[in-house]
């Protein structure tokens, strides 16, 4: 199961989508580093979740970040980068290609014209459709029960779509909401051929239940619940011995 860091290391480095909070998901031990992409007012491609985000601070631009990520410290970490509105894929796969960054990247988004143009503008780079599309995990809020309402209402029919969409070769993964994740969906996604990575996942029980699943990847606010799940079977291990 391959360790994502949602925004780097968000829950240690905030706001995420930094180059800091890249640096401590590095230390943290990740397999993969997620982060968004917009355009802001000045034309510049950037790394901000939302509008939220490119009103109250000033973001790192993209070329900055990849310059950063395409260090040798970097060398064998994979790349997710979350596209959050069509528009720019030319330029972003361009830049991805400019550091050679290509072959250890996979490209999200819950876009489907934006998975169709990457792929064919750049053949074989990696692509994930994300589901549901959402501005935020609405699921923490007050509007937590429609929003657990449109969950199930997912979660009955994602498991055909998914695999329609990874056949048909739109994408080649699937990014799902944590509460969408269950056995029939995995098993849908296996049999098509891709890969299924959950976000965004905070407790370290959960990221063992989804380890246990058979998952591909999980993303998290929090790396450093990898350790700690890593310890917890040691433990385990030398109490059965």
């Amino acid at each position: 199961m391959k360790r994502v860091g949602h925004k780097g290391a968000a829950a240690h480095v905030a706001p995420g989508n930094t180059l800091a909070s890249f640096d401590v998901a590095l230390r943290l031990g990740v397999d993969m580093i997620e982060f968004d992409v917009l355009r802001d007012a000045h034309g510049r491609l950037v790394l901000a979740h939302d509008e939220h985000d490119l009103l109250h601070r000033e973001p790192v631009t993209l070329e900055d970040a990849l310059d950063h990520l395409a260090g040798v410290s970097y060398d064998s970490v994979e790349l997710d980068v979350d596209l959050k509105l069509p528009g720019y894929e030319r330029e972003v796969v361009a830049a991805l290609a400019a550091r050679g960054l290509l072959e250890r990247t996979l490209v999200s988004s819950t876009w489907p014209q934006s998975l169709e143009l990457i792929g064919k503008i750049a053949p074989g780079l990696r692509r994930g459709l994300s589901v549901p599309r959402v501005r935020r995990d609405y699921t923490r809020t007050a509007l937590a029960l429609p929003a657990y309402a449109v969950l199930v209402w997912w979660r009955r029919r994602l498991p055909a779509r998914a695999a329609r969409a990874i056949r048909s070769g739109l994408c080649e993964a699937l990014m799902a909401h944590r509460l969408l994740v269950g056995p029939r969906l995995l098993e849908a996604v296996h049999e098509a051929g891709g890969e299924l990575y959950v976000w965004t996942v905070d407790d370290a029980r959960e990221i063992e239940r989804l380890e246990r699943l058979g998952v591909d990847g999980v993303i998290t606010n929090d790396p450093s619940l990898f350790s700690s799940l890593a310890g917890r079977r040691a433990i385990t291990a030398e109490e059965a011995a």
